[in-house]
């Protein structure tokens, strides 16, 4: 049988699939979970229910922020062979379980791995643990999608910052930046595989050491192969000149930003503890979009934080016409467990999913505006899959009788609902 890998959550987690994965004996499927919301933790327990519906004779691994903050509740799920932390999943040496004590399973060799482990005779539910250590691997972990033309590499994991709503930090650990070696070897090796474009990603990839501007100058100076560069979710306060000067300056660096807001409300944002006000995004993407006109904005944003007030709502929902944003991430306020904001007033149930709804509907009518407006022009284009992809600017385009990996220009005919319709020129 074949290794499969289900992801939930961010792009780092694809990336690391994609390395399990090639780890990974014949028969294995590796759920890999997300702890954003408790949403998050659902449908990873809706996937593995799933998995182990549609795949009786495998073996099921569970790894993730999820399965490091409740490795315990995995354990127990009857469908779940082991459950690997994330300081483990990549590891390929020595395994630990329950808390420091050695794995005490008949056959269990000096390099048993996770997964051979979880091939043999079915674990009590104390021996489903893996090792719970956030002591991380400093190893390149590189996903390249090559069924398609996309590539995620991760530059960095762990956070350092203490966002009162968040848990990633605790489920990822510290800040660690991967060796430039090991970036510039992974991102060569994807585009010798056939990647046509490279996404960098991580937990907070504007926090890498010696900063993410000097880290991309790097790549596209080392590396001529490289024709696309886009990043995944910025911190906007932590966004350095250098990055600057490349978004004015260098035509590879794809120019579509994904900045974490969360929320477009001072006392809110301070709540949060985020580390940036609402004049300081909307400052920042003034200056981007001065710098280069082409580009577009999308962003994360929370709906319904707690002690949020009607006000306070209304001034995250204007954020969206402040900072231009077409591509919204909207999330409920969901508590997460052991964090502060689980602690503060909470605002009705009722009240965070209509906050969010509207938010959500204002995102769409300004994203299908966007859409109107590129109706007519011609668009650089990359084709990822089945006659579908995106502009540069992050659009997504249906071109006929395109094939996988194209690039061209475009010129957008028409929409639909959810895409751009386009003809390729050139």
């Amino acid at each position: 049988m074949s290794v499969e890998t289900i992801t939930l959550g961010c792009r780092l987690n694809f990336a690391e699939s994609e390395a399990m994965k090639a780890r990974a004996p014949d028969g294995t499927v590796i759920v890999n979970s997300c702890a954003v919301t408790g949403e998050a933790v659902r449908q990873t327990r809706q996937a593995i229910r799933r998995a182990r519906r549609e795949r009786p004779e495998a073996r099921i691994v569970v790894t993730g922020c999820a399965a490091q903050l409740e490795p315990e509740s995995f354990a127990v799920m009857p469908e779940v062979d082991l459950v690997v932390g994330n300081g483990g999943k990549l590891a390929s040496s020595s395994l630990v379980l329950n808390g420091g004590r050695q794995a005490e399973v008949e056959g269990r060799s000096a390099g048993d791995t996770p997964f051979d482990l979880a091939l043999r005779a079915p674990l009590r539910t104390s021996e489903k643990i893996a090792s719970r250590s956030l002591q991380f691997t400093s190893s390149p972990v590189a996903a390249g999608f090559r069924q398609r033309v996309r590539s995620f590499v991760a530059v960095q994991t762990g956070c350092d910052h203490r966002c009162t709503f968040c848990t990633i930090w605790q489920a990822r650990g510290p800040s660690v930046t991967l060796p430039y070696s090991a970036v510039r070897d992974a991102v060569a090796r994807e585009l010798a595989a056939g990647a046509k474009e490279i996404v960098l990603t991580g937990v907070d990839i504007t926090s890498v050491e010696g900063g993410l501007g000097p880290l991309c100058e790097r790549l596209v100076v080392d590396l001529p192969a490289l024709k696309r560069l886009r990043l995944s979710s910025l911190d906007s306060i932590e966004v350095d000149e250098a990055l600057m000067a490349l978004i004015a300056g260098e035509p590879r660096l794809m120019p579509h930003f994904h900045l974490s807001l969360q929320a477009g409300d001072d006392l809110i944002l301070k709540r949060m503890k985020r580390r940036h006000s609402r004049a300081d995004a909307v400052r920042l993407v003034e200056r981007i979009k001065t710098l280069r006109p082409d580009a577009t904005i999308g962003a994360d944003l929370i709906a319904g934080f707690p002690t949020e007030t009607e006000e306070a709502a209304i001034n995250t929902l204007r954020l969206l016409d402040d900072c231009g944003i077409v591509a919204a991430h909207v999330f409920p306020f969901s508590p997460r467990p052991n964090t502060p904001a689980a602690r503060m007033p909470q605002v009705e149930r009722e009240i965070v999913k209509a906050r969010a709804a509207r938010l959500r509907a204002a995102a769409a009518e300004r994203r299908s505006a966007w859409f109107d407006s590129l109706v007519g022009s011609a668009q650089p284009v990359l084709i990822e899959n089945s006659e579908k992809g995106h502009t540069d600017s992050f659009a997504p385009v249906f071109v006929a009788g395109s094939s996988r990996g194209q690039t061209g220009l475009a010129r957008i005919i028409g929409r639909t609902g959810d895409h751009l319709i386009g003809t390729f020129v050139q």
